[in-house]
């Protein structure tokens, strides 16, 4: 089944607690870190994801986009993280530092900007639990979808099912109704989605309906029917 992370980065940063409960039955809740430095961005950091952690049984999926991963990346496990995404681009030691989130007890997940090609890490897939393929440029909600993207999410696809992996493929950027099908159709299994879902009237009604448009185009997809 489909997993739908709806992004706070959309949601009212005053009234956070209650825009978790608006989202009730998403799979988890996806926080954007942003340091003004990896992307031009800044927003909430390890105070907020330990509150947010205390206020919330949705579990924290916690996307850092930020420089020296390696040094800040266990701080959010230690804050409540259920998941914890570091960029391959800003990481020193990728495979240490994902063996270190797993070793606190989260999840850990490498995420790439849509000009870092998935290739050069394929010996590294099976030091993780996901993968996140970025489908805008990191640092700001509210994106238009890079369709370009497509074939790399495929390309993933195919490597984890080479290597037997049982390994979560997320897409993070412009996806809603109109783009989430593509992408599980793709070889996509986990959806972030901002606007799409605290935009409409009903929150927790647009996570339902996205989480069915991705399980059909699932049950239809190449990944699925071996075709």
């Amino acid at each position: 089944m489909a997993q739908i992370n709806p992004s706070i980065l959309s949601a009212n940063f005053a009234r956070l607690a209650e825009e978790a409960e608006a989202v009730k039955g998403s799979d988890w809740l996806h926080v954007d870190v942003m340091d003004n430095h990896f992307v031009p961005n800044l927003t909430l950091g390890v105070p907020v994801v330990e509150s947010l952690a205390r206020a919330t049984d949705i579990p924290l999926d916690c996307h850092l986009m930020i420089e020296e991963p390696d040094r800040w990346a266990p701080q959010y496990v230690e804050a409540g993280a259920g998941s914890v995404t570091f960029h391959v681009e800003a990481a020193a030691a990728p495979v240490r530092l994902a063996r270190e989130i797993r070793a606190k007890g989260a999840r850990a997940s490498m995420a790439l900007k849509p000009g870092t090609p998935i290739e050069p890490y394929e010996d590294l897939l099976p030091e993780l639990d996901m993968l996140l393929i970025m489908t805008v440029e990191p640092g700001f909600g509210g994106q238009a979808f890079l369709d370009i993207m497509l074939p790399k999410i495929r390309r993933t696809r195919q490597l984890i099912d080479k290597h037997g992996l049982e390994l979560w493929l997320q897409v993070d950027g412009g996806v809603s109704a109109s783009t989430i099908e593509r992408c599980a159709e793709a070889g996509a299994d986990v959806f972030v989605a901002g606007s799409a879902v605290y935009g409409a009237k009903d929150p927790a009604g647009a996570v339902r309906d996205l989480r069915a448009l991705a399980d059909s185009a699932t049950a239809e997809a190449w990944w699925t029917c071996g075709h």
